[in-house]
């Protein structure tokens, strides 16, 4: 009979950074490809997702809280899509194609809001 040595070996770091993708996740209810059914292309879901992301990157906020890179499944192609919280959805939404209704609309709604609904 022989015998094996087995040696688990469990790294925190990677626990913790474990747990912080999936309470992320929680809060990433958003698609970026949600834009393609308002009239966005997937080129311009794409170049608004990355000033999206540079808007995060500039600002020093934590990337892995608002944008994940997932892929989905869409008419039985897979596409490379980001999963989004609310804020990174609205960052899209303001870096969006300006000649799209949808992204219009969200800018016009934001800017009331922050002017106190003139």
């Amino acid at each position: 009979m022989q015998i094996s040595i087995y040696q688990q070996a469990y790294k925190t770091t990677d626990s913790v950074e474990n747990f912080m993708e999936f309470y992320y996740g929680l809060r990433m209810h958003f698609f970026a490809s949600d834009l393609l059914y308002h009239g966005l292309s997937p080129n311009q879901i794409s170049d608004a997702v990355a000033k999206a992301m540079n808007v995060a990157k500039s600002s020093e906020m934590n990337l892995r809280e608002h944008f994940r890179p997932v892929f989905s499944s869409i008419a039985n192609e897979i596409i490379s899509d980001c999963k989004l919280t609310r804020l990174g959805y609205g960052l899209v939404l303001l870096n969006a194609e300006t000649k799209i209704s949808i992204v219009g609309e969200w800018q016009l709604k934001v800017l009331q809001r922050f002017l106190g609904g003139e």
